[in-house]
């Protein structure tokens, strides 16, 4: 994707390499375009930059700034990122309305509870399915256990369909809630890593299909899934 960004402080062409030089360190940057007259700086980005990020690689006299019509990260509205999520939001309204089905008029909340990760642990594997070649790499850049063995990645949308399963069917429920208590768990711990750091990419819970940014909702999505586990673990052992 293309990124547009004003660089002020650049004067003659030893300027102009100096900052071709400090942006191609970045490793986001596959390509630049640099005009020294208007000082803007059109970038071929893997995903979009932060100011600040750029201002960090860059000498001190060179400051970064937005241009008006550009395309920015920080231009990003609150509006922009939730139509990003509406995509999740979309799929957990139909999850909740898919566990009410299956209650058949005869409501509890601990089958409620159990047909809800049912049809998460289903419905969300089925997305990593879509692209099941790109979803390693993608899971890769967060989850800690796929970052050190890609195998894990290949297995996890496996793993989610069998605890899908076994929550849909009651089949060895402690199991299943301490294997998702596990999963959900690791994974937890590299999207808090993931925010503190700031970095701009795409949750994997979806897959590569769906473009879904990585946001405070990934994190309450898998703190909800850690809740009724957690709280569905207790109940079966009382």
């Amino acid at each position: 994707m293309k990124q547009i960004i004003h660089i002020s402080g650049m004067t003659c062409t030893s300027c102009l390499a100096a900052v071709s030089k400090s942006l191609n360190a970045i490793k986001e940057i596959r390509d630049l375009q640099i005009d020294l007259e208007s000082g803007n700086v059109q970038l071929e980005v893997s995903k979009l930059l932060n100011l600040d990020r750029v201002a960090k690689a860059l000498p001190s006299k060179y400051k970064p700034s937005a241009v008006s019509g550009g395309k920015n990260l920080d231009d990003q509205s609150e509006t922009s990122k939730i139509k990003q999520l509406f995509p999740l939001f979309l799929i957990f309204i139909y999850i909740i309305a898919g566990s009410l089905f299956l209650q058949k008029g005869n409501f509890s909340v601990t089958d409620f509870m159990f047909d809800f990760m049912g049809c998460f642990f289903i419905v969300f594997s089925f997305f990593k399915f879509l692209d099941y070649k790109g979803f390693p790499t993608a899971f890769a850049q967060y989850d800690p256990i796929a970052r050190r063995a890609l195998l894990y990645g290949k297995i996890y949308p496996f793993i989610e369909t069998f605890l899908g399963i076994m929550f849909l069917t009651r089949w060895q429920l402690n199991l299943a809630l301490i294997i998702t208590i596990i999963v959900i768990s690791l994974t937890t711990v590299g999207v808090i890593y993931a925010l503190f750091d700031k970095n701009k990419i795409n949750c994997a819970c979806l897959g590569t299909a769906l473009k879904l940014p990585m946001s405070e909702a990934t994190l309450i999505e898998n703190i909800l899934m850690l809740f009724m586990s957690i709280t569905m673990i207790f109940y079966q052992l009382a």
